[in-house]
């Protein structure tokens, strides 16, 4: 049974029961105005426990965000603040009804855990029917999340739902592959660590194990406490289910977007920092979905903070404003990509018509052994330069810059090497440094240290599809392994994702080379709540399985071969003055 109150300004109905198809029963928190009605609603479907606050399940991220953007605090009692969704008190007042489902197995909801699997996606969709037909509903749903909140949106927007009438996916992914656990084809070893730190922390049934809310008092992961044994039987083994499909199979499109089918008018927000999750997807989405009605943002600073403050929802509330409630407030004449263009010390808004920029200029920087250089032209002469494949590899420099540069928009790489091995991965960063040498980098989505772009690539994963690549955005089939033999120099086209940064005069640009994960030459010592490791420089975006890695076949050397017939370069994107 749910039970209801009205405080705060809102009619607060607690653990709303969703039946679902098969006999589960899901439980949803409903946020609505006190006037009768029937209005729009804003719903989000995840596993992070709708009864944990964010100040108690991330409390870092949380003063952090709170102490740097007062905005963000302002105007509400910031009682209802869950990680990663909306905050009601600011959207229940402007005529939505807010509405957070636990999904299957995690906080109030019971089930079996199986993360963005076609399971969760039925339950998404019978969620949004439900959310559609209440009396308190106008039949328009709009989805409006961060992250995991973001990433199941574009899946089940590939069912199109009958009542889904607008999304928002803020810093999600979209490719289960490429964008969330094999980057490049290289195991990524983050999700099984997201597993342990944030969803078996909030699994349904660890009942007086688990917290409570600060707001009902009720049991967060409740009501029944159940044995370790049974909660593991309750869940997947997330990190081996992914380890268990090393290429792009039936297992990963099934959690991807089908983007032919992706119809539904969304707006699509992507952070400059957020290599190794949020930031492929959310431009990958703009450019290939059907959707005739989309646009694009970007922007800087931590994952989450955007999101919540005025500057982002001033943004969702127009969009979803024009799209939910059919007001004609210029959203539809508004043009389609909106940028915060980031600065050395600061960003500068500035909209587009189109991404990539059609401005474009595209500019190859060449690879020169003999200093170790990024130049104009081509060497003419060949060389090749040996490195320790699990190592920190070969950095290339431009000279200092004549005058500032933009880049904003993806970059690519072209490099042929050769292993001692049957197998090399190749790390590229994009970097810049001072004219002290000193390495520019940023805070990043999650580390406080972030190069200004990064890229991935297993040797045998090689593989082009000839359809979708582009010369700025290669695109890997990672349907078949091409082992190498030993000595035998292979051409490698490398995807960067995309970044944005006036490079100021008298500044260089860098590209590293590497075997490895990039770490910063300035360990912070930070570290967030809700990690398990270290921010040195990738967040927890790491690539250091060894059951994906084993030094036997990546732990050889990998030579970079350069000359008249292999041009390497990094291709640019950089961006003329409007």
């Amino acid at each position: 049974m749910s039970n209801s109150e009205t405080r705060d300004g809102m009619r607060i109905d607690w653990d709303v029961p969703i039946t679902a198809d098969d006999g589960v029963v899901l439980r949803a928190d409903v946020f609505r105005p006190i006037a009768e009605g029937r209005y729009p609603v804003i719903l989000t479907y995840g596993p992070y426990a709708k009864g944990l606050a964010f100040q108690e399940g991330y409390p870092s991220a949380w003063n952090r965000m709170a102490e740097l953007h007062p905005d963000v605090t302002a105007g509400s009692t910031n009682k209802y603040q869950n990680w990663e969704v909306v905050d009601p008190e600011k959207w229940v007042p402007e005529g939505y009804v807010c509405v957070r489902v636990d999904s299957r197995g995690c906080g109030r909801s019971p089930g079996y855990i199986q993360h963005f699997s076609p399971r969760e996606t039925d339950d998404f969709v019978q969620c949004i029917a439900w959310a559609g037909e209440q009396p308190w509903s106008n039949g328009k749903v709009g989805l409006n999340g961060v992250s995991y909140y973001g990433i199941n949106q574009w899946q089940v927007a590939s069912r199109q739902p009958k009542h889904l009438a607008a999304m928002c996916i803020w810093e999600g992914a979209a490719d289960w592959y490429r964008d969330m656990t094999h980057h490049g084809g290289i195991l990524s070893t983050f999700w099984a660590n997201w597993s342990d730190m944030q969803v078996k922390t909030v699994q349904h049934g660890l009942g007086t194990r688990g917290p409570k809310s600060a707001v009902t008092g009720d049991l967060v992961c409740g009501p029944p406490t159940l044995s370790e044994a049974e909660l593991a039987a309750n869940r997947c083994n997330f990190g081996d289910e992914i380890l268990a499909h090393p290429l792009d199979d039936a297992y990963h499109r099934e959690r991807s977007a089908a983007w032919d089918k992706i119809t539904v008018p969304f707006l699509t927000a992507a952070n400059w920092g957020g290599q190794g999750l949020h930031l492929r997807g959310n431009f990958e989405g703009y450019v290939r979905a059907a959707s005739q009605n989309k646009w694009l943002e970007g922007h800087g600073l931590e994952h989450w903070t955007e999101f919540y403050t005025d500057y982002g929802v001033q943004i969702q509330k127009q969009f979803f404003a024009h799209f939910l409630k059919g007001e004609s407030n210029g959203w539809d004449k508004r043009p389609k990509v909106q940028l915060q263009v980031r600065h050395v010390d600061n960003f500068v808004e500035r909209f587009e018509q189109d991404w990539p920029i059609p401005r474009t200029q595209w500019t190859k920087l060449y690879l020169a052994p003999a200093d170790t250089a990024l130049q104009d032209a081509p060497v003419v002469e060949s060389a090749a330069l040996a490195f320790p494949a699990m190592g920190d590899g070969l950095t290339f420099l431009s000279e200092p810059l004549k005058t500032d540069t933009e880049l904003t928009g993806p970059s690519a790489v072209k490099l042929w090497i050769s292993s001692s091995t049957t197998d090399a991965d190749v790390f590229v960063v994009l970097r810049v440094f001072r004219p002290d040498g000193e390495e520019v980098a940023f805070q990043g989505a999650i580390d406080p240290h972030t190069p200004i772009g990064q890229g991935w690539l297993r040797a045998s994963h090689r593989k082009l599809d000839p359809t979708l690549s582009k010369p700025y955005r290669p695109y890997h089939s990672h349907d078949v392994r091409q082992p190498l033999t030993p000595g035998q120099v292979v051409e490698l086209d490398i995807e960067i994702w995309p970044t944005s940064l006036v490079v100021p005069a008298g500044h260089r640009i860098g590209l590293s080379v590497r075997g490895r994960d990039y770490e910063t030459a300035k360990p912070s010592g930070a570290r967030l709540s809700n990690f398990k490791n270290e921010l040195r420089g990738c967040g927890p975006f790491l690539h250091d399985d060894p059951r994906d890695r084993p030094p036997a076949i990546f732990g050889g050397t990998t030579t970079v071969h350069v000359g008249p017939e292999m041009a390497a370069y990094i291709l640019l994107p950089v961006i003329p003055p409007a």
